[in-house]
């Protein structure tokens, strides 16, 4: 399987508006966070079709999509409806004109707010004559039950952000949780014996509905997954200066990198 990292930093992206501190100014590549999102792919020949799962639609998504060189995708994934993991929703327009109606998976609740938001998305009617809109449909998924999308097998996995139920996922030996807290017990045995996880470690002191950075390293190791990647990342840490300081087989993740297991 294939990880892309499309997007690896916070709700403000990196540079921020307005901020002038070392790690917005970096020249460093990897210091340039857009908003958090993934494509996982299977692999291609010998049984396997290829086929791309889409975790959230940033604001900048059609960037993200260019950048990664990935044209299509055969469905997408939302771990909640906060803004910074939705607004993008609009870029999957060019994909659904060309291919055809996409399906959506995430939680009841997170999908049945998108279809409020953007209900003309998810309606039978027309667009005006000239025009196109994305054409979606919304699937409801339920946590702990394994569903094959697209030939692939996704596992949701239930976590509390506030007052939010967001999702996590597994899928295959790659798991992505992000916007957490902590992991409970029963999600932390549905994440064993995995290659990589994709975890968010938000800041250097302690926040009500993130993980810390401490925190987030404390989890990783009880999670055990050969490769940790830290992921919704602000700019308190230059990718370099928090490479140094992590344990072996933690790192920052950044915007591009794909990883294959």
């Amino acid at each position: 399987m294939r990880l892309t990292i499309l997007g690896s930093g916070t709700s403000f992206g990196v540079p921020q508006i307005g901020c002038a501190c070392a790690v917005c100014k970096s020249d460093d590549p990897r210091d340039r966070r857009t908003r958090v999102a993934a494509v996982i792919q299977g692999e291609a020949g010998e049984g396997g079709n290829g086929a791309r799962l889409l975790i959230d639609t940033p604001p900048e998504l059609r960037l993200q999509l260019i950048a990664a060189k990935v044209d299509s995708v055969d469905a997408v994934l939302y771990t909640h409806d906060h803004a910074d993991h939705i607004m993008g929703i609009d870029d999957l327009r060019a994909m659904s004109v060309r291919f055809g109606r996409l399906p959506l998976y995430g939680p009841p609740d997170t999908l049945g707010r998108l279809a409020q938001r953007f209900g003309y998305m998810f309606d039978d009617s027309p667009p005006p004559p000239g025009s196109h809109k994305p054409e979606l449909t919304t699937v409801p998924l339920q946590p702990g039950q394994v569903v094959a999308i697209a030939g692939l097998p996704v596992l949701p996995i239930s976590f509390e952000h506030g007052p939010l139920t967001v999702y996590g996922y597994r899928i295959g030996p790659i798991a992505y949780v992000t916007d957490v807290k902590c992991i409970p017990p029963a999600a932390m045995e549905q994440l064993r014996g995995l290659k990589v996880l994709v975890l968010n470690a938000l800041l250097e002191q302690p926040h009500p509905t993130h993980l810390s950075i401490d925190e987030a390293v404390a989890t990783a190791r009880a999670v055990g997954a050969e490769r940790t990647l830290f992921t919704h990342l602000t700019h308190g840490n230059s990718h370099a200066a928090l490479a140094r300081r992590l344990p072996q087989g933690i790192e920052p993740a950044y915007d591009g990198l794909t990883i294959s297991c």
